[in-house]
């Protein structure tokens, strides 16, 4: 998804709905064929509708031995081609098979290999956390997704007519912080300095409102931001607190956190991006995310990813209780048209093609997790690069090519974005 939100220059949602560090041009997300107002595949995946033994269908292709040799061949031509080091692939169905890889190395500097085990920066598919997080609080009844962002934070431009549901939609018309300049130079001069929330929005703020909220999909991370803040603020929590206790926890997910400076638990992988002040290529592994907070700093690993991935697309934990309420993971559901063909967004989430889920991308590394409901089946990449490939972030580059082999009627083809630009 080209909006990753984490990237710095490229862009958040479009591109890699899993980037972060974007700059005037940065933030990541991914796309492709214009979707109705509620997204294909919004009615099918709520939690009253459970799991069928046989529900793949004809929409992705049996993980034969011949068919995991043409992914194999995709993913290393893309890897040459776009000069990424390491890559983890992860596909699953419940009765087509699966297929479970890595490729490349998670260290150039001594060769060490990619492994399926490794902890990586997810970027922007933190989003999902975060809207997952308030809108626990909205079903508690503490919030509604139609109250005002000046109800909970003051000083937001248009913040008596933004709604919590403009933010999460990426409707607001608020500037994208990480599209400013003195943001980029402050993070590139000194990647590991700690920005607080109030900081990141003081760079957003400065800026004129792009247009009044709810008339345009534009992907944002100064929106997530500021509901990182109101889920603090009516959770009496820090946001990592609440999202380890209500989110995590509940869905088994023990290799996945919220890191609070620049912590990153062994094994990980090296990350690394052009995104610096040399233009040089570093690694970030030692970067400090707190500049993405709500809208992109979470860390997990490819198993834990698994289990989410189908999770937030329907709104049910692994052991079938209900994640949020099914009335409320349908309005998270309702996915109207973006500005990328073929892609939807609701709160929180893209629908592609009928894959819904998100990307993430910031320095160093770039993430996709999405399920595809009418199949069942599950796709995670990870990567530990973010640098572009012919202007596409490379993890929608390998989404594209990985479903073009499985789910030639579902092509995930969402240009990705950097999120800190």
């Amino acid at each position: 998804m080209t909006h990753a939100c984490t990237r710095l220059r490229r862009g958040a949602v479009l591109v890699t709905a899993v980037g972060m560090l974007m700059g005037p041009a940065a933030a990541g997300a991914a796309l492709a064929v214009p979707l109705p107002a509620t997204g294909t595949a919004t009615a099918a995946v709520t939690a009253a509708d459970p799991p069928s033994p046989s529900a793949s269908g004809n929409d992705v292709r049996e993980l034969t031995p011949a068919v995991q040799r043409q992914l194999d061949t995709a993913v290393q031509h893309v890897m040459r081609e776009a000069s990424i080091p390491g890559v983890t692939v992860g596909l699953w169905t419940p009765d087509k098979g699966e297929y479970v890889k890595s490729f490349g190395v998670a260290d150039k500097s001594n060769g060490r290999k990619m492994s399926t085990d490794l902890y990586m920066r997810i970027g922007s598919e933190t989003k999902t956390f975060t809207v997952t997080a308030l809108l626990q609080l909205v079903d508690q009844g503490q919030a509604g997704l139609d109250d005002t962002i000046d109800r909970y934070v003051g000083g937001v431009p248009n913040g008596d007519k933004i709604t919590l549901r403009e933010l999460a939609g990426m409707r607001s018309g608020l500037f994208n912080y990480t599209a400013d300049e003195g943001f980029f130079k402050a993070l590139t001069s000194d990647p590991q300095q700690h920005f607080t929330p109030q900081q990141l929005l003081d760079y957003a703020f400065k800026h004129p409102v792009l247009f009044p909220p709810g008339k345009k999909f534009s992907y944002c991370n100064t929106n997530l931001i500021l509901l990182g803040l109101v889920v603090e603020k009516l959770s009496g929590q820090r946001i990592e607190d609440f999202i380890h206790d209500h989110v995590l926890q509940p869905a088994g997910m023990d290799h996945s956190l919220f890191p609070t400076g620049t912590e990153f638990p062994s094994p990980h992988a090296q990350g690394y991006t052009n995104q610096t002040a040399s233009g040089k290529i570093e690694d970030t592994a030692h970067w400090n995310p707190s500049w993405a907070w709500s809208a992109g700093a979470m860390i997990s690993t490819l198993d834990d990813l698994r289990i989410w991935a189908r999770t937030v697309a329907t709104g049910t934990l692994p052991d079938g209780d209900p994640l949020i309420s099914p009335a409320t993971q349908k309005q998270r559901l309702i996915t109207p048209p973006t500005t990328i063909p073929g892609a939807g967004y609701g709160l929180g989430i893209f629908n592609v093609q009928g894959w819904i889920g998100h990307n993430g991308s910031l320095p160093g590394y770039e993430s996709l997790t999405i399920y595809l409901p009418s199949a069942q089946a599950t796709l995670v990449v990870l990567l530990n690069t973010d640098i572009s490939f012919k202007g596409s972030e490379p993890s929608t580059v390998l989404g594209d090519a990985i479903t073009k082999i499985v789910s030639p009627d579902h092509v995930f083809n969402l240009p990705a974005e950097p999120a800190a630009r």
